[in-house]
């Protein structure tokens, strides 16, 4: 007989219970490329850099990894003129601290 579900169990499939690969039914090549390619991305930069990156972030109104994270997808530096992208970012920021039931 099974267990009843916790109160606040949302009664979906369980998530630690998975006893197949990571990649699921998927092509591990692709998994484990993709695993590959963003420990690449997100591996710690050098003292300096973070300082920078985290001098400019704040200079400008964003976190640490706003910043880093439009550095990866974008290939470039926000500045001060970049004021649209900035503001974009900023909006995104909101919208996801606003949940669906409030």
């Amino acid at each position: 007989m099974s267990r009843r579900p916790k109160r606040s169990h949302n009664g979906g499939p369980p998530l630690d219970d998975y006893d197949g690969p990571p990649w699921g039914k998927g092509d591990a090549y692709i998994f484990l490329a993709w695993r590959a390619a963003h420990d690449e991305a997100w591996r710690a930069p050098s003292d300096a850099v973070m300082l920078m990156r985290l001098e400019r972030a704040e200079r400008l109104g964003l976190t640490y990894e706003e910043y880093t994270l439009e550095i990866l997808e974008r290939g470039r530096h926000l500045s001060e003129d970049d004021a649209d992208r900035i503001a974009e970012i900023r909006r995104a920021r909101r919208r996801k601290r606003i949940g669906h039931f409030e």
